[in-house]
């Protein structure tokens, strides 16, 4: 693992042999794009992410080893990783958290078992640096030199979103699969969207890719993910879930995500898959689950020693079968998928202020009536 982070910090900082531009600078002509990123996860750093903050520091008030996917830009990276170094707000190459330069200096992903690395582009001194894309012709502008990199429609997402394994060799977290490559990530969570790539419009480009980066935060995006059905026999509700999407239902372990499924009766309910908790319903409650050396569970993966999960693989359907249920003509079933930001079991461990971590938001929500 050591070796591992060595490598890849000597690599990232290589890149300031060069001048690094911050996302402010490339606002200036990228104006619509820089919108757009700053409401996405990429925008997210150690101060302005408190989920990741807390946990961050559960691990580590010294180290900061996350650095090298939220701070992967960190002029002082080595040291933030090995603790000589905290994250500083003062320092623009750790708040700009996964910046634009960071991205588009990627000159390829070189695979490894731990993580990937992403290995970044080298200029010479006195040069204009090289900025990369998917972008067809691309134009130079006075600030960098752009050109096409085909890893922009193959891999550039394998470099922080295929795997993570902790010291123990636990799969902590898990979006891709070897076999699988960016293009459904790019396809799914970077639509074509209307405008050009910068505010002048060069060359009269009409659609760019949306660098919002949509994902479970938004509303309307994560009711794509899942498909929900439910289908009724005497006295039986089968609720079909299927994950449409190219990644396992749940990739990060602080999140769950769990179905309720209510009988309602001339406006009551009266009969729910749980009572008090969503998590007597095991089948319908999806989450990461860890484990530390004596087998007892624990909460912040970073340490733990193995893993025993209840998730929904990539293009994967379950039926969750009820019976017993007696069913009467005008009964309302009604199947909701909720997500936790942050699981009950995150919040016994680490304190949160914002609301948005301590409920359930809804997924998606469909009904049947019994006829």
């Amino acid at each position: 693992m050591k070796k591992t982070l060595l490598f890849s910090t000597i690599l990232i900082s290589s890149i300031f042999a060069q001048k690094y531009f911050s996302n402010k600078d490339c606002s200036e002509c990228h104006e619509q794009i820089y919108k757009e990123y700053k409401s996405s996860a990429h925008a997210k750093n150690y101060f302005n992410d408190e989920l990741h903050r807390k946990i961050a520091d559960r691990v580590s008030k010294k180290s900061y080893k996350c650095a090298t996917c939220h701070a992967p830009i960190a002029n002082n990276l080595d040291k933030l990783i090995s603790g000589e170094a905290r994250p500083d707000i003062n320092n623009k190459t750790h708040t700009d958290a996964i910046s634009c330069y960071f991205c588009h200096t990627i000159a390829y992903v070189k695979k490894s078992h731990k993580f990937n690395i992403n290995v970044p582009s080298k200029q010479a001194k006195g040069y204009k640096p090289t900025l990369y894309g998917g972008l067809d012709n691309p134009e130079d502008s006075d600030k960098h030199s752009s050109v096409n990199n085909p890893i922009y429609a193959k891999k550039v997402c394998l470099g922080c979103h295929s795997h993570k394994l902790n010291d123990n060799n636990v799969t902590v977290f898990k979006a891709i699969d070897s076999n699988q490559d960016s293009t459904s990530c790019i396809k799914c969570h970077m639509p074509k969207v209307e405008g050009g790539v910068e505010k002048m419009n060069k060359r009269s480009r009409s659609h760019h890719l949306s660098h919002k980066f949509l994902g479970i935060y938004d509303k309307e995006f994560r009711k794509k993910g899942v498909d929900i059905n439910i289908s009724t026999k005497k006295d039986e509700i089968d609720i079909i879930l299927k994950n449409k999407m190219g990644h396992p239902l749940i990739i990060q372990p602080a999140r769950a995500k769990y179905l309720q499924v209510k009988l309602i009766r001339d406006g009551k309910v009266v009969w729910q898959n749980y009572k008090r908790s969503p998590k007597e319903d095991r089948d319908a409650f999806f989450e990461l689950k860890f484990k530390d050396k004596d087998g007892k569970k624990i909460i912040i993966p970073a340490n733990a020693y193995s893993t025993h999960s209840n998730n929904l693989d990539k293009n994967e359907t379950k039926v969750l079968r009820y019976k017993n249920i007696k069913l009467k003509s005008g009964d309302i079933i009604e199947a909701t998928l909720f997500v936790r930001f942050a699981k009950e079991d995150c919040l016994s461990v680490i304190d949160l202020e914002d609301e948005k971590f301590k409920r359930a938001e809804s997924i998606k929500s469909v009904k049947k009536i019994i006829k």
